[in-house]
């Protein structure tokens, strides 16, 4: 992988992680384009680690917050501390769910729903689900203190459904979390915060690929460097961006986008052998 290559997987990564448009999507295809790949998860797992570093610097100050509020809350039972208590509890539920989901189908995922066609109609699912939750569902008024079980239930199962390539991690749970009638604000924070257990459990599943040694023999160690700090400024930026985006616009800009990418992969690049990715 040359410097160049690796700045710009970088540069994808990061700025696609946080936005509902599918970065695992944007990787395969950047990786197709440069006629590259490499063995494992390995790859794709660091440049996560540098999204889930840039969640942790950008929410660092709530994330102490629900560590202290977590652990109060059991020691004293205290009311100003429950609603962090079970913010963190719904983090961890739906967690929970995602890591059973991956372990259960990690395999058939991996070979069967990894090409090109897969891709790209799931980039048309995200699509559709942009539009309905922008057109057919009302912005909810629910905030952290109005969650419940049922909630982090629901956008677990939607974060397993977008363990299917194609389909956006952020883009599912934040559809998920407004049809359930959380606001966007409530949404994209839960959402975000979301990653980081998932992303480090993931790490974790995939250990073997980080140190078997091939990685680095195909990468070089400069460049894998070079790749995880462009992605966690990148995905910084892309954090500050998207929040303040959705904010004040809609995402039917993303799922335009996502219409127009699924059209290229399933015209151009359907009739790739699944096995290059």
């Amino acid at each position: 992988m040359t410097i160049l290559e690796a700045i710009v997987l970088g540069l994808v990564q990061g700025l696609t992680e946080f936005l509902p448009i599918s970065s695992s999507a944007h990787l395969v295809i950047t990786q197709l384009l440069f006629d590259i790949s490499f063995p494992g998860f390995g790859f794709e797992i660091l440049l996560h680690l540098g999204s889930v570093l840039a969640v942790i610097i950008y929410y660092r100050k709530d994330l102490i917050e629900l560590i202290i509020g977590f652990f109060s809350y059991i020691k004293n039972r205290s009311e100003e501390n429950k609603t962090n208590f079970w913010f963190s509890i719904y983090i961890l539920v739906a967690t929970v769910i995602t890591g059973v989901a991956g372990i259960l189908f990690e395999d058939y995922i991996s070979t069967a729903l990894k090409g090109p066609t897969v891709i790209a109609i799931s980039l048309a699912i995200t699509g559709i689900s942009l539009i309905l939750i922008e057109r057919a569902i009302r912005t909810g008024n629910r905030t952290e203190k109005d969650m419940t079980l049922f909630d982090s239930v629901i956008i677990g199962i939607g974060q397993s459904i977008a363990l299917i390539p194609g389909l956006s991690r952020s883009g599912t749970t934040l559809v998920f979390g407004m049809f359930a009638g959380l606001t966007k604000e409530t949404a994209v924070r839960y959402s975000f915060l979301l990653s980081i257990p998932v992303i480090l459990g993931s790490t974790v599943l995939a250990i073997k690929d980080l140190l078997n040694g091939e990685l680095l023999a195909v990468a070089g160690a400069f460049p894998l460097l070079v790749a995880v700090v462009v992605t966690f400024v990148s995905s910084l930026i892309g954090i500050v961006w998207f929040i303040n985006f959705f904010k004040r616009s809609k995402l039917i800009y993303f799922s335009i986008y996502c219409f127009v990418l699924a059209f290229v992969v399933y015209f151009f690049l359907g009739d790739v052998d699944p096995n290059q990715f």
